[in-house]
């Protein structure tokens, strides 16, 4: 009989715990290792749907994914469609909304499974299907190159009501520039089955996490998306949980930053006071050593 098998635990526990999650706050990680999930080709892509029925789109996006298996996957956006192949010409530079699915299942059961979602509203484009899983990660890196101006707000959300969605279809067909965009993620399966106080990410409790973005080449477009981007964002505020994914805020104050960790935030300073009390690590989302 084989030796049963103990994880080792690290030398520094709270150091280990800050690091997963901390935003570069806590050191210099030089080497992962993952447990990986056998994945090659899955069933997946964009559908894009015209702007006036974004509302009943992100609705029926809504309750489809709260209840979705988890080997089904999908994050709704507002976009605008690029002028290039392999987008039909007459959409190209519409603003559309859009949702990028992924199914990790048996694929010749993908066709039945998305059934339902093409019975829906059918989409005006549609190129979800067989595709293997590193082209759909990187499906958008094109429109993205380096050296462009960026703006992000960011909140997570334990629900989107009505009301919400209402404020979304006001102010996400208003993108300031053709890479702007919104994009609200589900968080279910496994992160939700952590504690909150298990890593130093404690929104495994909520929903949904919306990231608004104001992209473009022009610095001179700067003021124009940073305004969309904080207009759009304070109105769809109170009803959010009240914080944000770390990795899609800016540099906007010390409560943005204690907001993102709620009740962990003071366990992390503690921690950064014992391993960088002088704050070596600071170029980030900082956390502030406190004693």
């Amino acid at each position: 009989m084989a030796a049963s098998r103990r994880r080792a635990r690290p030398s520094n526990a709270d150091l280990f715990w800050a690091l997963r999650g901390g935003g570069g706050n806590f050191g210099v990680v030089t080497a992962f290792t993952f447990r990986l999930h056998p994945i090659d080709t899955v069933y997946g892509g964009p559908m894009f749907w015209p702007l006036e029925q974004a509302g009943d789109v992100l609705k029926f996006w809504r309750d489809f994914i709260t209840d979705a298996p988890e080997d089904i996957n999908g994050w709704f956006a507002y976009v605008t469609v690029p002028p290039a192949p392999p987008f039909p010409e007459p959409y190209q530079l519409q603003k559309m909304c859009a949702i990028v699915w992924c199914y990790t299942g048996p694929l010749e059961e993908a066709e039945a499974r998305f059934k339902a979602i093409r019975a829906f509203r059918a989409p005006a484009i549609d190129f979800a299907g067989p595709i293997p899983w590193p082209a759909l990660q990187s499906l958008f890196d094109g429109l993205y190159p380096a050296g462009h101006q960026w703006y992000w707000k960011a909140d997570f959300f334990n629900e989107l009501s009505d009301e919400a969605i209402a404020l979304h279809v006001q102010h996400g067909p208003q993108l300031p520039t053709p890479q702007s965009t919104m994009h609200i993620y589900p968080i279910d399966g496994a992160a939700g089955r952590v504690g909150t106080s298990a890593t130093a990410f404690s929104f495994r409790d909520a929903r949904f996490a919306e990231v608004i973005v104001g992209v473009d080449p022009d610095p001179a477009n700067n003021e124009r998306m940073i305004q969309w981007a904080r207009d759009y964002w304070q109105a769809l505020h109170p009803y959010s949980s009240g914080g944000a994914y770390i990795n899609m805020i800016m540099d906007e104050g010390a409560d943005q930053i204690k907001a993102a960790y709620r009740n962990n935030y003071e366990q992390l300073a503690r921690i950064k006071a014992t391993y960088d009390p002088g704050n070596l690590f600071h170029v980030n989302q900082n956390i502030k050593p406190q004693g």
